[in-house]
């Protein structure tokens, strides 16, 4: 949809409406967002367009999260709860079964695109590589050593192996209710832990203590849960160089002047390498639109049918001017198509 044609269109939504099923409740003239941490910028530009061009309230967003905010858009149907949810990996079965035993059955998931976990220092500090198996050894709880599985020693850089720096192991990351943090688990430290035969094996056979150590983050102080706000983590990257951070791509990009990327396997996150594949830490962004709140909550048809727009979610449009890749014109083309019509998740139908 145009921008041009919006402003005539949210002109017919009615602000006076009350959410279907929630009796004796107030209704509200902003759009309701909560969600990922690395979905929030792409959010918030999108928010912050859609009220430029209509001249409507700018939706209210919340950075909860993607597993929390999950729960908070599962909570059930009315304007008391969330229209849209951000989410840095796909809803879980466990998620969906949330929503349906709290009547919000009418889901769409729209793919927006790509995005890098990033693990980025400060243009200060030292320049290095790391491979999966180094970075499992730096984070993991527990770590393979002369073929034993035993509690992390390490606590430098230079312990795990001498060609990196001889620095203290300091890495801001986000905690457990963080789609970041569930992807940069699949993808980095499951690849690393399987690099040492002695976990690799577990495996076969016992696949929960496998899941338990490739999983478990170290707590005894080189790993800082950094919170939601990924912006602090970049905060606290420009005030140490011998530190790291974890987080989506978009915050390196944005930060350019004052970070730089660790290289994985040899390759830096860029819009190449992501869009590629070539960067192997790379995972799909989201958002969940209510739909028992379109035609009731004033303009969320109208962001939503924005949001994936060509001029914003396309290339060169607003989001990748944000830091993220794309998706390809067949993949954007049915997603566009699927919000357009309303089209319900049913990945885990019966």
């Amino acid at each position: 949809m145009k921008f041009t044609t919006l402003t005539s269109a949210i002109a017919l939504a009615t602000a006076g409406i009350m959410v279907a099923g929630a009796a004796q409740a107030q209704t509200r003239d902003q759009i309701r967002i909560v969600g990922s941490s690395t979905v929030f910028p792409y959010s918030q530009a999108a928010s912050e367009e859609y009220a430029n061009v209509t001249g409507n309230p700018a939706p209210v967003i919340e950075s909860t999260g993607t597993g929390g905010g999950m729960q908070i858009f599962c909570e059930g149907v009315g304007p008391n709860t969330a229209d849209i949810t951000g989410a840095s990996r796909a809803m879980t079965e466990s998620e969906w079964a949330l929503c349906q035993e709290n009547g919000v059955t009418e889901v769409t998931e729209a793919q927006i695109g790509s995005d890098g976990l990033s693990i980025a220092q400060s243009v200060d500090g030292e320049s290095f590589n790391l491979t999966f198996a180094q970075i499992f050894q730096a984070l993991a709880a527990e770590v393979a050593v002369d073929g034993e599985i035993v509690e992390n020693p390490y606590t430098r850089w230079s312990e795990i192996d001498s060609s990196l720096p001889d620095a203290e192991i300091v890495a801001f990351g986000p905690p457990p209710t963080s789609g970041t943090r569930d992807a940069f688990v699949e993808l980095a430290m499951h690849s690393g832990c399987n690099e040492f035969e002695v976990i690799a094996a577990l495996e076969d056979s016992d696949e929960d203590r496998w899941e338990e150590i490739c999983s478990r983050m170290r707590q005894d102080g080189p790993f800082v849960e950094a919170g939601e706000n990924d912006n602090l983590i970049v905060q606290r990257l420009q005030q140490d160089p011998n530190a790291v951070g974890i987080f989506g791509y978009s915050f390196l990009y944005e930060n350019q002047d004052t970070l730089k990327a660790v290289s994985v396997e040899g390759v830096e996150p860029t819009f190449d390498s992501i869009a590629d594949g070539s960067y192997q830490v790379s995972r799909p962004l989201f958002f969940y639109i209510k739909n028992a709140h379109r035609g009731v909550i004033p303009g969320l048809t109208e962001f939503v049918e924005l949001y994936v727009s060509e001029d914003v979610m396309g290339p060169g449009g607003l989001l990748s001017e944000r830091g993220m890749v794309p998706l390809p014109d067949a993949a954007r083309e049915e997603t566009q198509q699927e919000v357009a019509d309303s089209v319900t998740f049913d990945r885990y139908a019966m």
